[in-house]
């Protein structure tokens, strides 16, 4: 996670191939301009293939639908990638807290 992009490092091995910008925007029903529109208010960053065209993951793409359902319902781009974020950081803390909470209940039930 970065500051210029906090889901940076949520990119798995299952992720790739990654699909191209054209193809990415095809699957989502929208246009490559509503992906570089999302790149530019931080919420992904395209991965690079070796010939330097952009790439976009599954986990992307589903990053990006969530952010396509806010604009379409009228929300300014900036403000849905925002919101996004925040609920991807959200589902993230609830995974922590329910690893936590497991570990610490089969420590006391084994402690017993």
């Amino acid at each position: 996670m970065t500051a210029d992009n906090p889901l940076s490092d949520r990119l798995d091995d299952d992720d790739y191939p990654a699909y191209t910008m054209g193809r990415a925007a095809e699957m989502l029903g929208t246009t490559p301009g509503f992906l570089r529109a999302i790149g530019e208010a931080r919420l992904i960053t395209p991965l690079r293939s070796p010939g330097g065209h952009r790439r976009y993951s599954r986990y992307q793409l589903r990053i990006a639908a969530r952010a396509r359902e806010l604009v379409d319902q009228g929300m300014p781009v900036e403000a849905a990638c925002r919101i996004v974020i925040l609920e991807d950081q959200l589902e993230e803390a609830q995974r922590i807290n329910e690893e936590f909470r497991r570990a610490a209940a089969e420590q006391h039930n084994g402690s017993q």
